[in-house]
């Protein structure tokens, strides 16, 4: 399965497994700090952005998403099925879950 679903990929970077359970490149697995880590600084240095996203920083534009669980304390075998509940750019609520 295809997916452009964040999670999805921080949990195959994680355990190892793909989202249709093939194993890929274990030895090569990271923690899910350094996922995150990837997923956040790394995604703004490599629009050179780093100035202004990536991190929650005085000065930078608050574009964050909030998560139904903390991603820090799930198993990594559930990473993957992480939802965001809001969303937010320039410190402004853009996008709600409707429960």
């Amino acid at each position: 399965m295809v997916t452009n679903n964040p999670f999805v990929g921080m949990a195959t970077a994680v355990t190892g497994r793909t989202s249709d359970g093939k194993v890929w490149i274990p030895s090569q697995n990271i923690s899910v700090e350094r996922a995150l880590r990837c997923y956040t600084m790394g995604g703004a240095k490599a629009c050179f952005m780093e100035d202004r996203l990536g991190s929650v920083e005085p000065g930078k534009w608050a574009d964050m998403v909030v998560l139904d669980r903390d991603l820090l304390s799930v198993p990594a075998e559930q990473i993957g099925q992480v939802q965001p509940v809001m969303t937010m750019v320039a410190g402004k609520v853009v996008w709600e879950r409707d429960d």
